[in-house]
């Protein structure tokens, strides 16, 4: 099934608000608070996830001086595909002057036997901030489903002022092995990519880096984790045998974004996790 959405936010009367919304089967854009300090918005589709031959496109855009929150409502679950139909969501997103956009959605959940690609682009104003959360997990661990799937390719684009900034890509792919192999992730659970960039978030991105170099590395750690400089930003990796434990780490690494949204979006997420 193909679906195609639209999320439009600029300040109306001084606060950030949802100028435009409307989506088609199988995705959902669900608008919770759709005007105040932030707008908030949940993605869902049917199922919640992605069956074979699911193909959904999202566009964004984030007037000047907005701030959007955007996530999903649970693990985004890529159901089997053993006939490898086409399964992608594609994401265009523009960050305008002094914008903020926060796009942290729970991770993908890859069953067995399943096949998923995304990709996303970001085009960012100068003065704009963007902190994105891209993260997955190794399926369904307590039915045996570990790095079960086909295949699951991630692609992330960020462009500043016209030029691309940052280009992250990630395939897992069991033609090229066993995905959970002691060579590949191993013990690992679950995988997440932080990226912070703009400058808005010029401040933020070096305190990030800075706290992530102060803290100690230890000896087969159940959480590993390193921050790296990227041009206009920060970007951070963690790897966890455990999903909450990556959780955690990832919400209190991000607990800037509280302030910058005038509320705490990892409250009831913490408390679940």
């Amino acid at each position: 099934m193909t679906g195609n959405a639209g999320l439009s936010v600029n300040v109306v009367a001084g606060q950030s608000a949802i100028t435009e919304a409307w989506c088609g089967n199988p995705l959902k854009i669900l608008t919770p608070r759709s005007r105040g300090p932030s707008v908030w918005a949940y993605l869902s589709s049917f199922g919640g996830g992605f069956v074979a031959g699911d193909q959904t496109k999202l566009t964004l855009r984030i007037g000047p001086e907005a701030r959007c929150f955007l996530t999903t409502q649970a693990s985004t679950k890529i159901y089997r595909n053993p006939a490898n139909r086409p399964c992608t969501h594609d994401l265009t997103a523009r960050v305008e002057e002094n914008s903020l956009l926060v796009l942290a959605p729970d991770p993908i959940q890859s069953f067995a036997d399943s096949s998923y690609r995304q990709s996303q682009e970001f085009h960012l104003h100068p003065g704009a901030g963007l902190v994105l959360l891209d993260w997955f997990c190794s399926g369904r661990a307590a039915r045996g489903e570990r790095w079960s799937f086909n295949q699951l390719q991630s692609r992330n684009e960020v462009f500043i002022d016209g030029q691309r900034s940052l280009l992250d890509s990630m395939l897992l792919d069991r033609q090229h092995g066993p995905i959970g192999g002691a060579h590949r992730l191993g013990r690992f659970n679950c995988v997440a990519m932080v990226l912070i960039m703009g400058a808005r978030l010029r401040t933020e991105a070096r305190s990030l880096l800075a706290s992530v170099e102060s803290q100690p590395v230890e000896k087969r750690s159940s959480l590993i984790f390193s921050a790296s400089p990227v041009r206009h930003g920060t970007v951070l990796r963690v790897a966890g045998e455990q999903h909450e434990e990556v959780a955690r780490y990832i919400y209190h690494s991000l607990a800037f974004v509280s302030g910058l949204l005038c509320d705490d979006p990892w409250v009831r997420k913490l408390h679940n996790n």
